[in-house]
């Protein structure tokens, strides 16, 4: 990991922090938040992934136990999802890119993620159910990007279910983190088959990251997180795949 000086270091975790907290908030682990900000911090590739997947799975846990326990999730709109997905984020997390690709990838998947947040999507209630084809098939495709960069997918499964009124923002919320609880696990474990590089301050990372799902979770069964907070984020994020498309 490259050395931070302890200002730095306290940046990253407010950062790291205020991503949790905001992507918490509806539904998401937060792994494009985190990446972003290790990017913005120079941390070398070999532990984005590894770090991003473990900050996924604390979030997106303790966000799903709190959606599951207010009623939100649906399991027989979830199975489909993550019977795609599952397989292929193990065998993304065991394959490692060159330090250029995984760059441009990540950089891909972050911008895409900044389109998403600055998009404000309204809610409405849900008036049609998937294709169960339709579902397997774009579960297999999000959880291989999710074991390839690190991210947990359910920023590209929240506009899907959203924008063909599959779910409404709140069992969106919930599926959406069962979706990087289950993906992240299965890419982590990918990835230990071959190698996995800790970042020596991943304890503070991962307390930071709890610390602010703690508040976005309880957004999260309450309310949507604010528009304003969403699109600060979403500019970062722009920033951040900026920074790496042009180290690539």
């Amino acid at each position: 990991m490259e050395t931070l000086t302890s200002p730095e270091l306290a940046a990253l975790l407010a950062f790291i922090a205020f991503a949790a907290l905001l992507y918490s908030s509806v539904g998401h682990g937060g792994a494009s938040g985190y990446l972003a900000a290790m990017a913005l911090f120079g941390l070398a590739p070999i532990f984005m992934k590894p770090a991003a997947l473990a900050m996924n799975i604390a979030v997106a846990g303790l966000v799903f136990y709190r959606l599951w326990r207010a009623g939100y999730f649906d399991a027989r709109l979830f199975w489909p999802f993550s019977a795609g997905s599952i397989p292929l984020a193990f065998v993304g997390g065991a394959l490692t890119l060159p330090g250029g690709a995984y760059k441009i990838l990540v950089a891909v998947a972050l911008l895409i993620a900044a389109a998403r947040l600055l998009w404000n999507t309204q809610d409405h209630e849900a008036s049609s159910t998937p294709n169960i084809w339709i579902a397997l098939v774009s579960g297999a495709g999000l959880g291989l990007l999710s074991g390839l960069t690190g991210v947990g997918g359910g920023i590209f499964l929240s506009p899907l279910l959203l924008l063909l009124r599959w779910a409404n923002m709140r069992t969106t919320a919930a599926l959406s983190a069962a979706f990087i609880l289950v993906n992240s696990i299965a890419a982590l474990a990918g990835h230990a088959t071959v190698a996995v590089a800790w970042p020596a301050q991943l304890p503070l990372l991962m307390l930071a990251a709890l610390a602010g799902a703690v508040i976005g979770s309880e957004l999260a069964v309450r309310r949507l997180a604010p528009v304003t907070l969403r699109r600060v984020l979403g500019v970062v994020l722009v920033i951040a795949g900026a920074k790496l498309l042009l180290t690539a």
